[in-house]
């Protein structure tokens, strides 16, 4: 702040957890891309002739992209020759990024795991979902006061929704959204398998309270999970780089 009254520490972008940013950039870029071109393929059959129209009609982009894929080169004189060879380079073009995307994955996994594997240990969490949090806190996650300062972060700190006497709470729009995506993730996962957060979820909604809120509620509590996993495997790492080398006797 201009006013010398702030005194938040800035992410440092000197590690892991850069280097992790940098791969999910590259990957979401590839993963918007494969999407337009998935719905290019699409538009391309509903506006094909009759023939191939019917052929990849209402078939899953990666039928689509299986067959087309195969397409011969040839002339392209009529309305349907025209429409193959978009479909065959459109096809190709999914494949390079669905190759491209995994790669990255691959990347992202060994990396993730490597700057926090207790994080990725945690239930409902895997490399995406530990991805995004482990953006959000930076390679400094110490400059986070405390769990409360990473739920704000991650835009699930309780907010009031009543004057006066506190009633209810209502939802936070604010902090970073890809963190706050993962940890619902991580909510909803656990709330398929995990017999804990099934029996709490059971008895919040007996107790009155909205599917929804008792979400936020749950998406609070991983947020304090996630916090402590993150900074003991970091400050584990640190202390493991600042440590001098071990001399030979």
């Amino acid at each position: 702040m201009q006013s010398g009254e702030e005194h938040g520490v800035a992410k440092a972008a000197n590690g892991s957890v850069e280097s992790i940013r940098l791969l999910q950039v590259a990957r979401r870029s590839a993963l918007k891309a494969r999407s337009q071109t998935a719905n290019q393929i699409y538009a391309v059959i509903d506006a094909a002739p009759e023939e191939l129209r019917s052929r990849f009609h209402g078939q899953p982009v990666r039928d689509v992209v299986a067959v087309a894929a195969r397409f011969h080169r040839g002339e392209v004189s009529t309305p349907h020759d025209a429409a193959k060879c978009a479909l065959r380079h459109l096809v190709r073009r999914w494949q390079s990024l669905a190759d491209e995307m995994i790669e990255l994955d691959v990347h992202l996994d060994e990396l993730t795991h490597a700057t926090s594997p207790t994080l990725v240990a945690l239930n409902g969490a895997g490399t995406q979902t530990a991805s995004a949090l482990l953006i959000a806190a930076g390679d400094n996650p110490s400059r986070l006061r405390s769990a409360a300062s990473f739920a704000a972060l991650c835009g699930v700190s309780p907010l009031d929704a009543s004057s006066g006497r506190q009633q209810r709470h209502r939802l936070n729009r604010g902090g970073d959204r890809q963190a706050n995506a993962a940890l619902y993730i991580i909510v909803i996962s656990r709330l398929r398998w995990d017999r804990p957060t099934k029996t709490y979820m059971a008895r919040r909604l007996a107790e009155g309270r909205t599917r929804k809120e008792v979400i936020r509620c749950l998406k609070l509590y991983v947020a304090r999970q996630v916090h402590r996993a993150i900074i003991t495997d970091l400050t584990r790492r640190t202390a493991d780089e600042t440590q001098p080398p071990a001399i030979a006797a």
